[in-house]
């Protein structure tokens, strides 16, 4: 029997989410294929070992890896998702499930997600981009010429470029955490202070009025797309506490858009999982423009949630693949590469 890694948890802001899909993925991986072997890792730092009684220290993280042959990391947001274990996992040369350290902070970094959307041509709102630097703002145009302003000259420098409503987005931050909609220059002000509490580098997008639906993809070299589903927030937008608090949100399977739509939207997934060079599984959102059914691309996931509400199994159970096998495919994924 091969022995799994199961790590949950982390240092992030989405610590208890990571729990949840960890739960979900250690009822439902294949107890006759694995001898499985949960780490938790808590929001220090610090590594355990779990078990239903208790949890113990792991002293010396090098050697308890070593022993293991696979690694699945259940983790989201910074130092999970980002390329940041990928690294430590590629140093000690461990297969582990999902993408490889490029494609994991290529896809952490909405701002350089959308630098590598732009080359591979998939359309994307109008966006801008800025950086924290201690009282002030670096502005960052798009050849990469950058002026430091103060917040209302960075203000007036993005409404002559992009219309409300806008987005105001970390750039390296999950779950929609830090995410605020503004509609006006005075929110357009707060909501850039805020997000520069979770990361110093700030992306502002233009507004979508459209349907919000994903695509999740599974594979290396040979990858497949699953059907298209529909978000549908009891919110204003899909928020972390729509995500998570708010039982009125609701999944639709598949989406309710034309088969043509949905056709267009699997391949523009594949397309950016390639271009970011993404392997095992990705999700990756997209927005459908209500009036001209033009599709836009958001953002793409590489360590999607693994919850029972989560859309990536959900989506491969319409495709025909059912949870527990899922986790076997992404595991021998891993190992073939």
């Amino acid at each position: 029997m091969k022995k799994i890694g199961v790590i949950f948890g982390g240092m992030s802001t989405e610590n208890e989410v990571s729990k949840l899909s960890a739960a979900s993925v250690l009822r439902n991986l294949d107890k006759e294929k694995y001898e499985i072997y949960p780490i938790y890792i808590d929001k220090e730092g610090f590594w355990f070992t779990e078990t239903e009684d208790s949890k113990e220290l792991i002293s010396n993280i090098v050697e308890y890896l070593n022993k293991l042959d696979v690694i699945f990391p259940v983790l989201h947001g910074l130092y999970g998702e980002d390329g940041t274990i990928q690294g430590l996992f590629e140093l000690l040369k461990k297969p582990y499930v999902g993408c490889k350290v490029l494609a994991s902070s290529i896809g952490m970094d909405k701002v350089y997600t959308k630098i590598i959307f732009d080359k591979a041509g998939l359309n994307q709102a109008e966006y801008e981009y800025v950086r924290k630097y201690n009282e002030k703002y670096i502005y960052v145009d798009k050849n990469f010429n950058e002026t430091i302003l103060g917040i209302e000259e960075i203000i007036n420098k993005i409404t002559e470029n992009l219309k409300f409503p806008m987005f105001i987005k970390p750039s390296n931050s999950g779950s929609s955490v830090g995410i605020n909609k503004a509609e006006d220059k005075e929110e357009l002000k707060k909501y850039i202070e805020y997000a520069s509490r979770f990361d110093k580098k700030i992306l502002i997008e233009e507004g979508i009025d459209g349907q919000e639906v994903e695509c999740a993809v599974l594979g290396n070299e040979e990858v497949i797309a699953s059907p298209v589903g529909e978000i549908k927030p009891a919110e204003e937008f899909y928020s972390y506490d729509a995500k998570y608090n708010n039982s009125k949100s609701q999944t639709l399977i598949p989406a309710n858009i034309p088969d043509e739509i949905s056709s267009e939207i699997q391949k523009q997934a594949i397309k950016a999982f390639k271009a970011i060079s993404g392997s095992g599984l990705s999700r990756v959102d997209f927005f459908v423009e209500k009036e001209t059914n033009k599709i836009y691309i958001n953002e793409i996931n590489t360590l999607p949630g693994f919850t029972n509400i989560s859309m990536y199994p959900k989506l491969f159970e319409e495709y025909g693949i059912e949870y527990k096998e899922l986790l076997t495919k992404l595991i021998e994924l891993a190992l073939s590469e």
